[in-house]
């Protein structure tokens, strides 16, 4: 992905699904006018998720994920189907590609019922209209009148493809204004800092995402973006001539930036704002509380969103257990997932510990969230966490109010001494 391409994160994610050889792939090409997809009479050709970025007009900068056959069998079929049933998670708009020739079975129906159980809005689209146009306009012309979003589509023939365009971006454009990173927090003229320490996790000849996401942030709220080390921070504050209206700073030097930032300043983390942005952050402080109460013998699991290449001291791998040991003094055992992966079953750990999530769309992130809420998992993330550990809790979301009163309400308080 280029420097100044849309996020991963920030696109719109539309899954196609469908049962092997009813032309989902074809479907897709025609849609974006690109070969995205491998197309074959073989069933089963696509045997893994594949993910494309690009921009689908008049919708916009989106994801497209072709996924395998919903009716794939045997023991590799079954995870093969897995695998597309995960890939809802992360879908924020679906087209269920139906064969006209043979119409809607049981794994369509199946996944209609999983669309609106986890109320992925979608489209039906009946391919192969070409070929039996009389039969497929039958079933679109029923669902269209008991309410559901059909279509009859050639991928041959190119029939209604624009038109199944125009739908899609309907279906996905959400009219609910996105909520900010941090410029709701901040007005036009003011100076906001940002620490950012360059270490060896962060990519060469440039800033990590999060970073490079809350300066544009921040210079759409026509703010000032000052971005410094940690070790230059205490002698830009002393010589800024203006007082900051927030200190933003990378949680793993939570400790030094707190000392050296008057308690008059208001100061947070990325990972915190991050959190808030993806809508997890009060189940994040009220899950943190159950730090003080891990056992000996207890599991944590350490959930990152991304893949990158693992460090001698990795934040998520070395750092993160080494200081909850320190501070809960217990033999404590770790658990870690990055990327997609993320255990369905939560129930053999005490607490999860969960990064910003800067590289998951805000579906996913609800989606982990609400596995640990439904399996009563306490759940949390690095900057809460580790705010937590160096007793900056408070301080790092007192410009939030109500998440105060959770902590006050005795669901975080910090522990003394």
């Amino acid at each position: 992905m280029g420097l100044n391409e849309t996020p991963l994160a920030n696109r719109t994610h539309i899954g196609f699904f469908g049962r092997r050889n009813a032309g989902k792939s074809s479907l897709l090409n025609a849609l974006t006018g690109q070969e995205i997809a491998i197309v074959s009479e073989v069933k089963g050709t696509t045997t893994d998720p594949v993910y494309k970025a690009m921009e689908l007009l008049p919708l916009g900068p989106v994801v497209i994920i072709d996924t395998p056959g919903i009716d794939d069998t045997g023991e590799l079929g079954e995870l093969r189907v897995r695998r597309a049933r995960q890939v809802l998670n992360k879908t924020d708009a679906a087209i269920l590609v139906v064969d006209a020739e043979t119409g809607r079975e049981q794994p369509e129906e199946e996944m209609i019922r999983l669309f609106r159980a986890k109320e992925i809005p979608f489209i039906v689209a009946y391919n192969k209209s070409d070929l039996v146009p009389e039969r497929s306009a039958a079933p679109v012309s029923a669902e269209a009148k008991a309410g559901e979003n059909a279509i009859a589509v050639s991928a041959k023939t190119g029939e209604n493809v624009e038109a199944l365009k125009e739908r899609i971006a309907l279906l996905a454009r959400s009219e609910d204004p996105k909520l900010r990173i941090a410029a709701d927090l901040i007005r036009g003229g003011d100076f906001v800092v940002l620490v950012t320490p360059i270490d060896k996790a962060a990519p060469k000849g440039r800033l990590i995402l999060p970073q490079q996401q809350t300066i544009r942030d921040i210079l759409e709220a026509d703010a000032v973006a000052i971005v410094v080390k940690e070790f230059e921070l205490r002698e830009t504050l002393e010589h800024l001539g203006k007082k900051p209206a927030l200190v933003i700073t990378d949680s793993q030097v939570f400790a030094k930036v707190s000392a050296d930032v008057p308690p008059d300043i208001p100061l947070t983390s990325f990972s915190i704002l991050f959190a808030r942005y993806k809508g997890f952050l009060t189940p994040a402080v009220r899950g943190v509380a159950a730090l003080d109460r891990l056992e000996d013998g207890g599991r944590v699991l350490i959930s990152e969103g991304c893949t990158h290449h693992r460090q001698c001291d990795d934040i998520g791998r070395v750092k993160l257990p080494r200081w909850i040991k320190n501070y809960t003094h217990r033999r404590l055992e770790f658990a870690f997932s990055s990327g997609g992966e993320f255990p369905e079953d939560l129930s053999p750990y005490k607490l999860v510990v969960h990064c910003g999530g800067c590289m998951l769309n805000e579906r996913e992130m609800k989606y982990r969230q609400g596995c640990a809420a439904d399996q009563g998992i306490p759940m949390t993330n690095y900057g809460v966490l580790i705010a937590r550990i160096q007793g900056i809790l408070k301080r790092s979301i007192a410009m939030f109010p109500h998440l105060l009163a959770e902590i006050e309400d005795g669901e975080g308080d910090e522990r003394e001494g």
